[in-house]
């Protein structure tokens, strides 16, 4: 056989063939695959034939051997093929923190150049009252004047912010 003699091959091919299915049956389990896998090992003995070392062992331990190794080497990857598939299956997709961190970074520049087209007195009592945590009772005991003047102010501020910011009611 390592000298290319197919008749050598067809001898070898009877002698071992059922047994390197079996062999492969075992470890695979699915028929296809074990019939594909079987192919591949004789295609593989044909190939090497000139590699088989009878000093190692007989060509019936060499065959059987090729044929476990390929069937394992089957079962990995079948299994890895698999463990992929489900990775990707379940993975979560990452959320982009940077376009969030982008798109912040542009609400708060529109809030800041909304709030500036504000008079003082309503920027400083929105100030107050959405990033200071206050009430309307407390802002208006901080800036020294009526309840009722720091909720009109509040609302006019509340108006033209929502204005500003293209914000539909």
């Amino acid at each position: 056989m390592a000298r290319g003699d197919a008749d050598a091959f067809d001898f070898l091919y009877d002698q071992v063939a059922a047994s390197v299915f079996g062999i492969v049956r075992r470890v695979v389990r699915d028929p296809a695959q074990s019939e594909e896998v079987t192919q591949d090992v004789l295609l593989e003995v044909w190939r090497n034939a000139a590699k088989f070392d009878a000093e190692r062992g007989s060509a019936t331990a060499w065959v059987t051997t090729l044929a476990h190794r390929r069937a394992v080497d089957r079962v990995r990857s079948v299994q890895k093929e698999a463990d992929r598939e489900r990775r990707i299956a379940t993975a979560v997709i990452p959320y982009d923190e940077v376009a969030e961190a982008v798109e912040a970074n542009l609400e708060r520049e529109r809030v800041r150049r909304c709030l500036g087209s504000l008079t003082e007195l309503q920027r400083e009592s929105v100030t107050l009252a959405y990033y200071g945590g206050y009430t309307y009772n407390q802002v208006a005991s901080l800036l020294g004047v009526p309840d009722g003047t720091v909720k009109t102010r509040m609302r006019d501020a509340l108006i033209r912010l929502r204005d500003c910011l293209g914000v539909s009611e």
